[in-house]
């Protein structure tokens, strides 16, 4: 065969196949039990049938069972006053998640790209990431009062870490030799940022910010435990003093739900905006 007549062969093979397929495609049973859910739903069915036993048998007074939590959730959900405690707590929630946001990508993307300021700042977050955050609420309570000032602002503490701790090292973890490509094709430093930085660093952002959201979850209920006692924090305490277990672990059951449509709406946001990187680890996998 000519090298002609084996280009025109090639033209005409069908394309999008790699080869031969070795076996059937997995059917509905197959995909599901390939994913976690079915080991995720034998796992909680588990711990229900643990909680219950152990409540009815050794619990008492303080520890329900499962089913009586379940009953109280409901009724929670039903219910004006817990959704008025929402309310007033995602608003600290909502403003000091995004002042962490806004301010922590930036300054994240200038300490890993300037070393120079990283030496300044170096200092202050290590200060934040060890410094237990409890000890803070009274600073704020003798500097901002008992407002939605200091809780918007403990919520931008407690999270803002993870965002710039994380979105430093993405652009830390950019190719310098993709730097050095884009100056001497005369990119400019606005150009580089843009093409190079941003999209290279996207992914360790997108994980601080899921991260972030966690953080921002767990200082929006701790201030409203120790320092104003309010909205869900309040919800809490009141019915840990009328002993009240039921209800008290279904307010805490609301607010890991909170929580976990989060960070599962931060995972979705991270896939859409990072699908190609997934998509590049995946294939260097193999």
């Amino acid at each position: 065969m000519t090298l002609a007549a084996a280009d025109r062969a090639a033209r005409r093979a069908p394309r999008g196949r790699s080869g031969p397929r070795t076996g059937k495609q997995p059917g509905a049973l197959g995909r599901l039990l390939g994913s976690s859910l079915p080991y995720q739903l034998v796992t909680f069915v588990a711990f229900a049938a643990a909680w219950e036993v152990y409540a009815t048998v050794w619990g008492g007074l303080l520890i329900p069972s499962f089913t009586e939590t379940v009953h109280a959730t409901i009724g929670l959900l039903v219910s004006a006053e817990l959704w008025a405690a929402m309310y007033v707590s995602n608003q600290a929630l909502a403003l000091g998640f995004a002042i962490a946001v806004l301010i922590g990508v930036p300054a994240g993307i200038v300490l890993g790209r300037f070393r120079w300021l990283e030496r300044f700042a170096d200092v202050y977050l290590n200060i934040l990431l060890v410094t237990p955050m409890a000890a803070i609420i009274p600073l704020l309570v003798m500097s901002l009062g008992f407002g939605l000032a200091s809780r918007v602002v403990l919520v931008a503490i407690f999270s803002i870490v993870m965002v710039v701790v994380n979105s430093r090292a993405g652009v830390r973890q950019v190719d310098p030799s993709l730097i050095e490509m884009a100056r001497s094709f005369g990119a400019t430093e606005r150009q580089i940022w843009t093409r190079v930085l941003l999209p290279g660093a996207m992914p360790a952002i997108m994980t601080g910010i899921r991260l972030g959201v966690g953080r921002a979850v767990t200082g929006m209920v701790i201030v409203e435990l120790l320092m104003v006692s309010a909205a869900l924090g309040g919800l809490i305490l009141e019915y840990r003093g009328l002993f009240k277990a039921a209800s008290l672990y279904g307010t805490i059951v609301i607010i890991l739900a909170e929580a976990l449509l989060l960070i599962s709406a931060a995972r979705w946001a991270e896939r859409r905006l990072t699908g190609w990187a997934q998509t590049d680890s995946a294939r260097s996998a193999r």
